[in-house]
């Protein structure tokens, strides 16, 4: 699928940067509308990210206007909102195939273009990442420009502010812009502010600040009252002096919808000395009514009709293993009143809406700060209630030292609901939630739990409630298998597996996770043995032993992996009890595993069915 050009004729002379410099300035504004025009058009047909790349759509053309990329070096934060950096940077036949296998990467990726400085697909490192490149381009000495951009959720993270404090102390020449959507542009981000902005980033205004501070540098006194009179002067139109403290010159916030006064703005900055900060007002969703109405809904989207007013519904259907969470957090503060469910950012992703708004006295969502989501939960903890961590597998490698320190050193009861563990699908290597029985397993004290169905995983969630330590369930992205999920909370006996199909075969497959119907599948074929292992910590030494006493072949399977996963555990305990017996790990390979469908996936590592009894078979052939 490609769209026709012809019908965007200002966009057809802008495929590259270099293009996009030759153009008339004032051809600008009608080159964003186009550009608007064919990111709805295209996502709209191949699905993925729209609501935060229809509200970049002036910045980007203003910034590759202004800078020379790629020698001058741009860097988005998260990247949801580069879709039309993509389309600008030679990218735009190919964009329909974003998030697709061997298509498009989803986010910024050093290996696609010349023009993506940082792959990045988590929030809040493009500060940190520009400060670096800067100080290597100060010692280079070729004047070249490096500029961040990074949204107000992402710039609540600690790791941006410890970037900008650093930033400010080495007064590297750098510019971040922090690309505002939290609230719609108020009367303020008008022509006054846009004038403000124009003087306070003008040669004049530069060259008085600057010059002041020499002058006054001697005078303690007077040095102190000038200041005050500075940051009172400014404070009173601009909301900046926490920036100006962090050493950053601030200027804004201005219209980021007014490419004009952008190009303007950028190219009065683009020379200043030092770290600048350009604070600018966007609207998420932009141009398109109903993403504006609904930014959240609009920000992932399915294929959809432009032309409507709303998304598609989701076909009706086994439930997700998100909405299995959510419903067991209603269900069980309806009856614990010291549950306290903790989201760092993610109410929506990981189910929590309606626990939101039943309970908004036991949530949290605590911004994208994952470290202090962790490090909250054992306060709430010590102080007597049991909190809950929903969080992404990716997520909670950003709050890994906190779950040893601040968690398991103190054994306490938190218990983290861990969603999108395992292979996720189009957001690719930065999503996959790969890792986190390995770097779970090695941690004392944790409970790890992997359920195979729908059921299983509400009886987990509440055993890991009932647990009087840290605990883990971790589940996949989607639905499961359908299962009749039961109302009544049972506890699962802590390191008990199950033993769900026994076979004539001397093979036992060992599942952990939801990869149990494949096991199922490949033992039909096989007349293999399957067990449900159910923990991942503590193991249910029983069963394997038993296992490994009555059958030839061990099989693990899991989506993590395999480098210390949960095979690994079987291993390392039957070479501990002196038991030698051939095991076959099956998992994640030893790389980053790139976009496309889980299926699709699943099918390329062979851990579908098939994939499951041709591994089996080559094993068991050598």
């Amino acid at each position: 699928m490609t769209l026709n050009i012809s019908k965007y004729p200002t966009l057809a002379l802008a495929n590259t940067p270099d293009e996009l410099r030759d153009l008339p300035k004032q051809t600008l504004p009608t080159l964003c509308d186009e550009l608007r025009t064919y990111l709805l058009n295209s996502v709209s047909q191949s699905s993925g990210h729209l609501a935060s790349g229809l509200g970049t759509i002036e910045l980007t053309v203003a910034l590759h206007y202004v800078y020379n990329t790629p020698f001058d070096q741009l860097i988005w934060d998260v990247g949801h909102q580069a879709y039309p950096h993509k389309i600008l940077t030679g990218r735009r036949d190919q964009l329909p195939t974003i998030r697709q296998k061997d298509g498009l990467h989803p986010f910024p990726w050093r290996d696609e273009s010349e023009y993506d400085v940082l792959s990045v697909g988590h929030s809040s490192t493009s500060i940190s990442a520009a400060l670096g490149i800067a100080i290597g381009a100060e010692k280079e000495g070729q004047d070249r420009k490096v500029v961040s951009v990074i949204g107000d959720g992402a710039i609540t993270a600690g790791m941006a502010f410890e970037a900008m404090n650093h930033a400010g102390d080495v007064n590297t020449d750098m510019l971040v812009i922090l690309n505002d959507n939290e609230m719609s542009i108020s009367e303020n981000v008008g022509a006054l502010n846009n004038h403000l902005a124009q003087v306070l980033s003008g040669n004049l205004y530069t060259t008085l600040r600057e010059g002041s501070k020499k002058v006054l540098s001697g005078l303690p006194p007077i040095k102190e009252l000038a200041k005050r009179t500075e940051e009172h002067l400014k404070g009173m139109v601009v909301p900046g002096t926490m920036f100006e403290e962090l050493g950053f010159n601030y200027i804004g916030p201005i219209d980021g919808h007014d490419v004009l006064e952008l190009v303007k703005t950028l190219k009065n900055m683009r020379n200043l000395k030092g770290p600048q900060f350009l604070h600018i007002m966007t609207k998420k969703g932009k141009g398109y009514e109903p993403a504006e109405r609904d930014p959240i809904g609009y920000h992932g989207v399915p294929k959809f009709d432009p032309a409507g007013t709303s998304l598609p519904k989701s076909k009706g259907g086994k439930p997700t293993f998100s909405k299995v969470f959510g419903d067991f957090l209603c269900d069980m503060a309806a009856i614990d009143p010291k549950l306290m469910a903790i989201t760092p950012a993610m109410r929506e992703g990981s189910g929590m809406v309606e626990f939101s708004k039943q309970y908004p006295q036991q949530y949290f969502d605590v911004a994208i700060a994952e470290q202090h989501a962790v490090t909250l939960a054992t306060g709430l903890a010590i102080s007597g209630n049991k909190p809950i961590v929903a969080i992404y597998s990716t997520f909670l490698q950003r709050g890994y030292d906190q779950l040893i320190h601040d968690v398991a050193i103190m054994n306490q009861p938190v218990m983290f609901a861990i969603d999108r563990a395992g292979l996720v699908g189009a957001d690719g290597q930065t999503h996959q939630g790969a890792f986190d029985l390995s770097f779970m397993r090695c941690i004392p004290n944790m409970v790890i739990m992997a359920p195979s169905d729908e059921d299983e995983c509400r009886q987990m969630l509440y055993t890991g409630h009932q647990h009087q330590g840290p605990s883990a369930v971790r589940y996949p992205r989607g639905s499961g298998r359908g299962a009749d999920i039961q109302q009544a909370f049972t506890a699962l006996e802590i390191g008990k597996g199950r033993k769900v199909r026994q076979g004539a075969n001397k093979v036992a497959i060992l599942s952990f996770g939801t990869f149990l119907d494949n096991a199922l599948q490949a033992a039909e074929q096989l007349d293999a043995t399957v067990a449900d292992m159910r923990f991942v910590k503590p193991l249910d030494q029983e069963l394997i032993l038993e296992l490994a006493h009555t059958h030839d072949v061990l099989v693990t399977i899991e989506e993590n992996v395999v480098a210390g996963g949960a095979g690994s555990g079987v291993v390392e305990f039957l070479m501990h009890n002196k038991v030698i017996k051939p095991v076959l790990t099956l998992g994640l390979p030893d790389r980053f595993v790139a976009q496309g469908t889980q299926q699709e996936m699943h099918v390329e590592l062979g851990l579908d069915a098939q994939g499951i009894v041709r591994q089996i078979q080559e094993y068991l052939d050598r």
